[in-house]
């Protein structure tokens, strides 16, 4: 099962610091700009272009200094603004004036080499003594540009404008810088999240007393590891108390049932002596198939080498007497000489008993048992078969196909644990004559 993207507490977190920085940050630019426009700074700033214009209508004349040169921007600037003017100088030296120079700055053009930069804002209306200073380098020279006269902007506008241009780069780093960062800083403080989650994923029943580590996780978090991992405890004591009680009970039904089977034998034969005589064996069966689920449960034994033909084939000749007892007929069909496989051959040998004497307790007719290729073991029987519905559930412990059944309903489950253990599958089919068809694979070595 996956983690549903609209529930993810990384994504919320990652967008929610996100919305609040950028809210934030715009708040702080809708202040400062309406703090701008409202702030009564005063004057009139001339505009850059200005300068341009001037020196773009300066030519140098071989022995004859400057030349004026009435150029269309030029002309422009003067039908726009009549009182437009300009005192311009060259690294030589040589200089120009054009328009009605204020008084003012006369005499600051002989002192222009001196000048590389400068703005200077009229407060007084009409303003005629706002003008800039600038050094324009063209194909003909370097020329400090003294001019006024064009057009004005206020200097609200200005501040404003020149506001815009230097916040815009720093808004851009601001949101996207933490754009990219975020998603790593979050992502790394959930890495210990991720860990966990990997963890819990591997525990099951097979795999008791595993824990999830809290080391690494949020401290907000930590509660709710605590918390499972104590479930996990309490399930583990859980588990260990039933599985004593099971190999307790099963031990303690094996003598009792032993004596009840000798003194039933003592007994005259008849028909009763008999059927106390199976029902008593059911009861040691019961306790046997106890007792075998506690062995697949602790067994850590290596697996060895076993020939699955050779112990079906000494299952069917254990199993036949039964079978005959029961009016049934027992068949072993190998299809190849050997397989090998790496197991317990106990286990494996007590899967299949449980396989060949389910078929003769629920199935009767013709029983046959085969051994294939790539560790394919089949037993087929002629029954009723087995529901599609119930297919999967018949491997669950104290499961019956019919609730009178006889029997406690642990044998397949023993069986579908053992394979399982083997790390091998089991399954039920429609057998070639509509009896069921129970087939295990295990690896081949």
């Amino acid at each position: 099962m996956t983690a549903n993207p609209t529930n993810s507490l990384k994504r919320r977190l990652i967008w929610q610091i996100l919305t609040f920085q950028v809210l934030l940050l715009v708040a702080v630019i809708a202040g400062f700009m309406a703090l701008l426009t409202r702030a009564d700074l005063g004057g009139k700033f001339l505009d850059a272009d200005a300068a341009s214009v001037a020196v773009g209508s300066i030519k140098p004349m071989p022995g004859r200094g400057l030349t004026l040169v009435e150029t269309p921007q030029l002309l422009a600037m003067r039908a726009e603004s009549p009182d437009f003017w300009f005192i311009a100088r060259n690294e030589h030296g040589e200089m120009i004036r054009s328009g009605p120079v204020p008084d003012a700055y006369r005499s600051i053009g002989e002192h222009l080499d001196r000048i590389a930069f400068g703005d200077i804002r009229d407060s007084i209306e009409p303003y005629t003594l706002s003008s800039i200073v600038r050094s324009i380098t063209t194909d003909t020279g370097t020329y400090t540009v003294l001019t006024g006269g064009g057009r004005l902007w206020s200097a609200s506008f200005a501040v404003f404008l020149l506001a815009n241009l230097l916040l815009l780069p720093i808004v851009l780093i601001v949101v996207l810088i933490p754009a990219f960062a975020i998603p790593i800083i979050v992502r790394r403080a959930f890495a210990g999240l991720a860990d966990v989650v990997d963890l819990a994923k591997k525990i099951d029943v097979d795999r008791r007393g595993a824990r999830l580590p809290d080391h690494r996780i949020p401290g907000e978090v930590r509660p709710l590891v605590e918390a499972f991992n104590g479930a996990l405890q309490r399930l583990d004591d859980g588990y260990e108390r039933r599985q004593r009680f099971i190999l307790d009970a099963a031990h303690e039904l094996r003598t009792p049932v032993a004596i009840l089977q000798t003194r039933l034998e003592g007994l005259d034969a008849g028909p009763l002596r008999s059927r106390l005589l199976i029902d008593s064996n059911r009861i040691a069966g019961l306790a046997e198939q106890l007792l075998d689920l506690e062995r697949i449960d602790r067994d850590g034994a290596d697996f060895a080498t076993l020939d699955l033909v050779s112990l079906c084939r000494d299952v069917a000749a254990d199993l036949a007497p039964l079978a005959l007892s029961a009016g049934c007929e027992l068949s072993f069909a190998p299809g190849v000489e050997r397989v090998i496989v790496r197991g317990d051959a106990g286990a494996v040998e007590r899967a299949v008993t449980n396989l060949v004497r389910n078929a003769i307790e629920h199935a009767g007719g013709l029983i046959t048992s085969s051994v294939e290729r790539g560790g394919v073991i089949e037993v087929t029987d002629e029954g009723p078969g087995v529901p599609e519905r119930e297919r999967e559930r018949i491997f669950e412990p104290f499961h019956r196909l019919q609730p009178r059944d006889h029997g406690a309903g642990l044998g397949l489950h023993l069986v579908s644990e053992i394979i399982g253990r083997h790390k091998g599958h089991i399954s039920v089919v429609d057998g070639p004559s509509g009896g069921a068809c129970f087939r295990i694979s295990l690896p081949t070595a």
